[in-house]
C-alpha cells in the first residue's frame, strides 16, 4: 500500500475476536468500515480511516489501536510478524528478533541482493541502500512498518526463520461476511455425511510411494530433479510451477500456469469440470513457493509446503486411479507468492470474486508432515472465531472421524496466515488443514534443512490429511457413481 495521500488518515488495528464479522458489520460501523477495509493480518483486522470517520464515532475509535499515517511519497505499508511457534524453538523474545532485523536493514551492502532471488526488473546490485524501514506501531507479536519497493526484496532474503511480511494492499478489500446461501449449503452437505464404502476405498487410494516421489522431486533430494529451491522470484519456481502442470494433467486435469504479478512465479491451476451443469465449484489449495534459512539460496520447503502440494498430486493420482467424474466442478490450485504475503491466492481470489463465480468451499493444506516426537498423527484446523467458516470446518472435522480416525482432531490456536485467508477475505467458505492442533513445531520451519529425510517428518500423516480433503470434495461436490469402478465389499 502506497503512502501517497494519506496524510489525513488513520490505521485503525482491530482484533478479530473483538469484531468477528461473521454475520457482517455492526450496523453501528457500517458507514466506515465497509469501505476502509485493508485485509487480516496476525489476529487483527486493518483498516484506512479518514478524518470524518474518526471524529465522527467516539466508539470506533475505541474498538482498537489507532495508528497515524504520515505522507512519504512511493513507500508502502507493511506487517510484519513472527509466526506463533513452540516455545521450545523460540530463541529469542519477539523485540531482541526486531531490533536485529532492523539493523541488518540499516547496513545493507551492494551484495544483498543475489542473482537468482530477485525478481525480474527489480535492480540486482544496489547503489545505494534502500530507504530504511521505519517503524509506525509495534505490538507484542508484530509491527507495522513503512518501507520502499526495493527495499520489500531485500526484506524477503533477511526475515529471521519464524517471520513473515505481508504488504497491505493497494486499494480497499471487499468486507463481506460468507453468504447465507453458501453456508446453509454446507449446513444441508454436513447434516449428509455418513460412512460411504466407495469413498473409503477412493481416498485409500492415496499412495504413500507416489507422495515421498513427489515431495523428493519437489525439495531435489531426488537426484533426477534439479531445484534447488522454490521460492517465488527464483529461476527454479517456475520450472517447478511447469512440471506441476505437466503432472496433473497427466492424471486428468485440464491446467493453466496464471501469471499474477511482475517476478512472481505462476500460480498452476487445474480444474475438473463436472458432470452437471452447474457454476459450483470447490476449491483445493497449497503453496508450492517456499523459503530456506536467513541468507541461503537453498530452499527444499519439504514441509512448507512441499508437503500440502504433493497431498494435491495425491489427490490427482486417487482421482484418476478411480475414473472419478464429479457432479460440480473442483479445482486443484498450487499457489505462489504465499511467502511473501499470499500474494497469489490473493491476486486469484480476487479474479474469482470479480468474475462472480459461484465457490462453495476452499480447504488450505499447508505443512502437514511434521510429527513432533511423542505426539499422535493430528489434524489441525484454521479456528472459526478468528479466520474461516464453522460448518466447513465442523465439515472436514466430522470427515475425518470418518476416514482418517487415527488422527486427533483440534483448532490450531492462532488464525493462520495461508491461502485460505485470501478466499476468507472475498467472502467465500474457506478453512485451512494442518499438521497440528497447536503451535508450529517443526525445527525446520523456513529452514534449508526443511528435507523429508529426517527425524518426524510423516508420509503417512500427509496421507491421512489429504485423505480428509479428497472425501470433503467428494461428499459434497459429489460423483458420478457410473464412472467409479466400484470396490469389492469385504
Amino acid at each position: 500500500m502506497r503512502f501517497l495521500g494519506l496524510a489525513p488518515y488513520s490505521l485503525l488495528l482491530v482484533s478479530l475476536r473483538d469484531l468477528p464479522l461473521r454475520d457482517g458489520i455492526p450496523t453501528a460501523y457500517t458507514e466506515c468500515l465497509s469501505s476502509s477495509y485493508y485485509g487480516t493480518y496476525g489476529a487483527r483486522r486493518a483498516f484506512v480511516l479518514d478524518r470524518r470517520c474518526i471524529e465522527s464515532s467516539f466508539s470506533l475509535t475505541q474498538l482498537g489501536t489507532m495508528v497515524r499515517l504520515h505522507e512519504r511519497d512511493g513507500e508502502n505499508l507493511v506487517w510484519l510478524e513472527r509466526r506463533p511457534v513452540d516455545p521450545s524453538l523460540a530463541t529469542a523474545s519477539f523485540d531482541t528478533e526486531l531490533d536485529h532485523l532492523l539493523g541488518n536493514l540499516r547496513n545493507l551492502t551492494p551484495t544483498d541482493i543475489q542473482p537468482g532471488t530477485a525478481a525480474p526488473g527489480v535492480q540486482v546490485t544496489l547503489q545505494s541502500p534502500p530507504k530504511e524501514f521505519t517503524i509506525l506501531h509495534r505490538t507484542h507479536d508484530g509491527a507495522l512498518l513503512s518501507a520502499s519497493e526495493v527495499a520489500l526484496r531485500v526484506l524477503d532474503n533477511k526475515l529471521p526463520t519464524f517471520w513473515r511480511y505481508t504488504p497491505l494492499p493497494t486499494s480497499p478489500l471487499p468486507l463481506v461476511p460468507v453468504p447465507p446461501r453458501a453456508r446453509e449449503r454446507l449446513r444441508k452437505a454436513l447434516a449428509t455425511i455418513r460412512f460411504n464404502h466407495i469413498i473409503a476405498a477412493i481416498v485409500n487410494g492415496i499412495s504413500v510411494h507416489h507422495l515421498q516421489n513427489d515431495v523428493r522431486y519437489l525439495t531435489g533430494e531426488d537426484p533426477a530433479s534439479t531445484l534447488a529451491t522454490r521460492h517465488s522470484f527464483s529461476e527454479d519456481a517456475p520450472r517447478a510451477a511447469a512440471w506441476l502442470k505437466t503432472q496433473f494433467e497427466s492424471l486428468g486435469a485440464e491446467c493453466e500456469l496464471k501469471p499474477f504479478e511482475e517476478g512472481y512465479a505462476p500460480n498452476v491451476i487445474c480444474k475438473y469440470t463436472g458432470s452437471e451443469e452447474t457454476t459450483e465449484t470447490l476449491v483445493l489449495g497449497a503453496h508450492y513457493d517456499d523459503r530456506g534459512s536467513f541468507g541461503e539460496v537453498r530452499a527444499p520447503g519439504a514441509n512448507d509446503d512441499g508437503s500440502g502440494t504433493a497431498a494435491l498430486l495425491g489427490i490427482a493420482r486417487a482421482i484418476a486411479r478411480r475414473g472419478v467424474v464429479f457432479k460440480t466442478n473442483v479445482l486443484l490450485c498450487a499457489f505462489a507468492g504465499e511467502e511473501q504475503g499470499m500474494v497469489g491466492s490473493k491476486a486469484y481470489a480476487k479474479e474469482l470474486r470479480e468474475q462472480g463465480a459461484n465457490v462453495t468451499l476452499m480447504v488450505q493444506a499447508d505443512m502437514l508432515a511434521y510429527r513432533k516426537p511423542g505426539d499422535a498423527p493430528q489434524l489441525g484446523l484454521s479456528d472459526p472465531a478468528l479466520v474461516g467458516t464453522p460448518e466447513l470446518t465442523q465439515i472436514l472435522a466430522n470427515v475425518s472421524a470418518i476416514y482418517s480416525p487415527e488422527l486427533t482432531v483440534g483448532h490450531f490456536p492462532y488464525p493462520g496466515g495461508s491461502d485460505h485467508l485470501s478466499f476468507h477475505e472475498q467472502g467465500y467458505p474457506a478453512a485451512q488443514v494442518y499438521e497440528r492442533a497447536d503451535l508450529i513445531a517443526d525445527p525446520m520451519y523456513h529452514n534449508s534443512g526443511d528435507l523429508s529425510d529426517r527425524e518426524g517428518y510423516d508420509f503417512e500423516q500427509i496421507k491421512s490429511i489429504a485423505k480428509v480433503e479428497l472425501a470433503t470434495i467428494l461428499h459434497v461436490a459429489g460423483f458420478d457413481w457410473d464412472n467409479v469402478d466400484e470396490p469389492e465389499q469385504e
